[in-house]
């Protein structure tokens, strides 16, 4: 084809922002007269591609003579696949970079280019045959046929989406979800591709490969309503029964259609607890989800996972026809039962199956459920009322809800529930940041009360077996007052808790010398502390006894394993005794043994922290 002379223009180098440092490189390579655009066809409207648009084009390359070295259509010996590149992501010559956002929709033009533009170009990111002629001033007639906004699903380009119509909302289906969708197919030439579907429609379950891998990965991008066409590439075309053979398939266009999906979440993420949506609720997921501690109400049903589904409780019959009212984050239904609810929308009604550990082997049991049992729950949130904030509340309207929620965290780490007790204090602590007292008295009241429950918060710790996080928190109140001798005493039995009795020691020294109202505990802790010491020595003297009276390169090996099984037995068998602590009066249960270590005199010290409980000096109450 012949280029009128006249007709060409000058392609200027574009001086727009891109994504790609590289590209913005290269265009510094554009010289006058290297790239020249004649005007085969118009184009219709006025828009053109920009930065981050996919460009759909055919190509084709001819010498100056008009000889065809290279083109996408087939009565040129190409295949008749359109190229699709994505503006300033997919690897380009440099004079199709630069030339392509010049064009229109529809337009035909011929680009012509100087070798350092095309594949002669030094570093050229594209690569081409040996016989290519890289050194030749060349001809490139484009047609761009579209070009649209895109979503790049993965970074390779394997998988784009172009979306056709918005979604309805803003959740997206995950693995385990039930997914419904309205699914055509062709291939990348524009070829129908026949799908085994009834009326386009397929329902499917994600993450279970009944799908082409990069389809579902495009559609896990979709929302509920939403229409898109998933541009898939053959890397990400895995066989499946939608599509079962794949071969010689090099890309598929899937137009979707997401009309409907079930939510089925595995709550735990080991296939124990899951969540199965059966009815959709109102508002949007997890946003108007009760995720944080709320006034919840809710109808439900429990059943055993027999044949028989043998209900075992049922508000609307044992209950009066009332609904379960209860506040979450208090520890007053089973943990499972509650982490579903909290995912749940309004008027949403879902059947939960539920392992016995989240079930009721930690909570009362119903007479009729058997030990050991899994459960499945069917409920139906009728509504709930977050918890009031303390905006526009007074300083003792403010306290006095604060000594309502310490009073629920002491009763929860009474009962053991330490996680639970903790995030109560740090809630109140976390909105603390907000409350400005006024004046002297106000202020002192504050400070006592965040003191209290950062050690309360200390005491958790030390419970859940974290002594190091127990330190940190005693600081948090040390920092503020360096002479708070419950902080010190707290912070002491945490350091003696992970073995530094050296800082233990001077806590409880510091103790004597700030109140002498303390001096008891504190000499009683450090008597206790010196017999610990010397229970450690006595048995690390038995335990090592003869190792280094050996002659140089003996190893009595086999003795010192005997020893240390020896001493696991012994600490096996030894008590562990709760005690009060007489600073307020308060109950409380054993800490949890210290964590496994690995070396010998970490095995050694195992037994020494039991001898600590043992002794009595491992103590820690709520305040």
């Amino acid at each position: 084809m012949a280029v009128v002379k006249d007709a060409e223009q000058d392609v200027k180098p574009n001086k727009k922002k891109t994504t790609s440092d590289e590209d913005d490189k290269r265009r510094k390579k554009m010289v006058p007269g290297g790239l020249m655009k004649a005007l085969i066809r118009p184009g219709g409207g006025d828009a053109m591609p920009s930065d981050a648009d996919q460009v759909i084009y055919h190509c084709t390359v001819r010498t100056l003579d008009g000889v065809v070295v290279q083109s996408t259509r087939s009565q040129f010996g190409g295949k008749g696949t359109p190229i699709r590149q994505v503006l300033g992501k997919s690897k380009m010559i440099l004079g199709l970079l630069e030339g392509i956002p010049t064009m229109l929709k529809g337009e035909v033009a011929v680009f012509k280019m100087k070798p350092e533009l095309h594949y002669g170009e030094d570093d050229c990111p594209v690569s081409v045959s040996d016989s290519f002629p890289k050194d030749a001033e060349l001809n490139f007639e484009i047609e761009l046929i579209e070009f649209s906004k895109i979503k790049v699903v993965t970074e390779d380009l394997g998988i784009l989406k172009k979306v056709i119509n918005e979604a309805q909302s803003w959740e997206n289906p995950r693995d385990l979800y039930e997914v419904k969708a309205r699914i055509s197919a062709k291939l990348g030439d524009g070829q129908p591709l026949q799908l085994p579907t009834a009326d386009g429609q397929i329902m499917f379950t994600f993450g279970k490969s009944e799908v082409p891998k990069g389809l579902e990965k495009g559609i896990g991008t979709m929302s509920r309503g939403e229409t898109a066409v998933i541009y898939v590439t053959s890397q990400y075309l895995s066989p499946s029964p939608l599509i079962p053979s794949i071969e010689g398939i090099e890309e598929v266009h899937f137009e979707v259609e997401l009309i409907h999906f079930i939510q089925v979440r595995d709550v735990l993420g080991d296939g124990r607890l899951i969540k199965r949506r059966i009815r959709d609720g109102k508002g949007e997921f997890p946003m108007d989800c009760p995720l944080q501690d709320s006034r919840l109400r809710v109808h439900y049903k429990g059943m055993l996972t027999n044949e028989e589904k043998t209900v075992f409780y049922d508000t609307r019959v044992d209950n009066h026809g009332q609904p379960l009212e209860f506040s979450s984050g208090e520890g007053l239904v089973p943990e499972g039962f509650e982490m579903c609810v909290r995912l749940m929308l309004p008027e949403e009604l879902s059947l939960v199956t539920c392992p016995p550990d989240y079930a009721y082997d930690k909570f009362t049991r119903p007479a009729n459920v058997p030990e050991g049992a899994y459960v499945q729950w069917e409920i139906e949130l009728l509504g709930f009322e977050m918890q009031k904030d303390w905006t526009g509340m007074d300083f003792r309207a403010i306290m006095d809800d604060v000594e309502k929620t310490k009073g629920t965290g002491n009763r929860l780490f009474k009962e053991g529930k330490y996680a639970l007790a903790k995030a109560k204090y740090e809630k109140v602590l976390r909105e603390f940041n907000h409350v400005n007292p006024q004046d002297d008295d106000e202020g002192k009241e504050f400070a006592n009360t965040r003191n209290l429950l950062n050690l309360n918060v200390a005491a958790c710790y030390l419970k859940m077996g974290d002594g190091r996080k127990s330190i940190e928190t005693c600081n948090k109140v040390l920092d503020a007052n360096p002479v708070h001798v419950k902080a010190l005493y707290r912070r002491g039995m945490a350091y003696m808790e992970v073995g530094d009795f050296d800082e233990a020691r001077a806590d409880f020294n510091k103790m004597m010398t700030i109140d002498k109202s303390s001096e008891a505990n504190a000499k009683a802790a450090l008597l206790k502390l010196k017999q610990t010491e010397q229970e450690i020595e006595k048995k690390a003297r038995k335990q090592f006894k003869g190792l280094f009276d050996k002659k140089p390169g003996e190893i009595s090996e086999a003795g010192l394993d005997n020893k240390v099984n020896e001493t696991r037995t012994e600490n096996e068998h030894d008590p562990l005794i709760s005690s009060e602590e007489k600073e307020d009066g308060d109950a409380h249960a054993p800490p949890p043994p210290a964590p496994a270590r690995t070396s010998s005199f970490s095995r050694l010290w195992t037994g020494g922290v039991n001898l600590f409980k043992s002794l009595g000096v491992n103590r820690c109450s709520i305040l």
